[in-house]
């Protein structure tokens, strides 16, 4: 096998064109056959869109940014207000059950009681 046979082999597995240079060259003096000067005002064009899209993806970044942090505060806002009213509904409760306990006797602790005082009363 030749050494320029081998070095196009070489050229075509590292994916290069042995003719690419050539090629591209062609190509970039088509361009300028067709385009003219109007393809750097193009590139100016796309340089500028590129650059104004980059700095909105920058602006919307920082404004997702700002409302995960909102919202985390607010959740966090949201759950010390839950967790404050939790307690205060237990604590109510928990006034509740002694009020009603104080009240009331139970109905066999009662029976109880009366059965005991009729048996002393009988005696």
């Amino acid at each position: 096998m030749s050494t320029k046979t081998q070095s196009k082999d070489n050229a075509t597995l590292n994916g290069s064109h042995p003719n690419a240079n050539d090629s591209h060259s062609k190509i970039d003096a088509i361009k300028q056959l067709i385009f003219g000067d109007n393809i750097e005002a193009y590139n100016s064009e796309f340089e500028s869109l590129k650059a104004d899209i980059l700095n909105k993806r920058k602006e919307l970044e920082e404004l997702i940014d700002s409302v995960k942090t909102e919202l985390s505060k607010s959740l966090d806002d949201v759950a010390t207000d839950l967790n404050i009213r939790i307690t205060e509904l237990e604590d109510k409760i928990d006034d509740k059950l002694d009020d009603v306990s104080d009240s009331k006797v139970n109905r066999k602790d009662l029976g109880d009681l009366l059965i005991k005082l009729g048996e002393k009363i009988s005696q």
